[in-house]
């Protein structure tokens, strides 16, 4: 392995200890960071931390308000509503492009690994868990053939990770039922793409509603960041 190689994976698990640090809110909306944070934190060079910095900007999950400050990007209602409007819009599209060729066998054993996991019983498990469901997802999108399309949903998944956290930590469970999970397969099994559009965007609905219901519900969400 070269010396690149090296300093690719290292990059690469960073990021995701990044991520994961900001979708557990380790690192909270709103919160402060810079190369010394993120060198001290997570055990990497400021050259990494630097760059993935930049990265993190470009996919807005850290915004820059000033030359001199990056803050976490929040996580507001606007944020959830529009996270749940455009996966409304994308992901029944895609998931009707893909039907034909998904490894269903796979899915339905990432389907059994997430229900395994419930109820949620500390954080490393939900984490998992979130993990585990954007693997599913991003399963369901592969075979889109659209790389631009591929990109735009493993972002809006990043984004769904650090909503659905919030219902996690509060109803320690997943806002999917099992039944939800099953309904998925099975219509992706139909291949008939007006039906998976109809399905999914329903299914997608209901997860809205049912996250928003927590949030309403909870006083410690009362605040312009929603943070647990």
């Amino acid at each position: 392995m070269t010396i690149e190689d090296l300093q690719n994976s290292d990059a690469r698990k960073a990021a995701e200890l990044i991520m994961d640090a900001i979708v557990t809110q380790k690192l909270a909306p709103s919160q402060k960071v810079s190369e010394n944070i993120f060198s001290d934190m997570f055990g990497i060079s400021r050259t990494i931390s630097r760059n993935l910095i930049e990265r993190l900007i470009a996919k807005q999950f850290l915004v820059s308000v000033s030359p001199r400050v990056t803050i976490v990007a929040p996580l507001t209602l606007l944020d959830i509503k529009q996270n749940f409007t455009l996966r409304k819009v994308l992901l029944p599209a895609i998931f009707s492009l893909t039907a034909a060729n998904v490894d269903f066998a796979r899915l339905r054993e990432l389907n059994k690994e997430i229900e395994a996991m419930q109820p949620i019983l500390d954080d490393d498990t939900a984490l998992a868990l979130l993990k585990k469901n954007k693997d599913l997802n991003l399963l369901l999108c592969e075979n889109a053939g659209y790389p631009l399309m591929m990109d735009w949903a493993r972002q809006l998944e990043d984004t769904a990770m650090r909503i659905y956290w919030l219902y996690l930590k509060t109803q320690k469970r997943f806002p999917y039922s099992p039944d939800q999970q099953g309904m998925t397969i099975d219509v992706m099994k139909t291949d008939e793409p007006h039906r998976i559009k109809t399905v999914i965007h329903d299914i997608l609905s209901q997860t809205e509603e049912r996250i928003l219901n927590t949030i309403f519900s909870n006083e410690q969400f009362y605040t312009q960041d929603l943070k647990v």
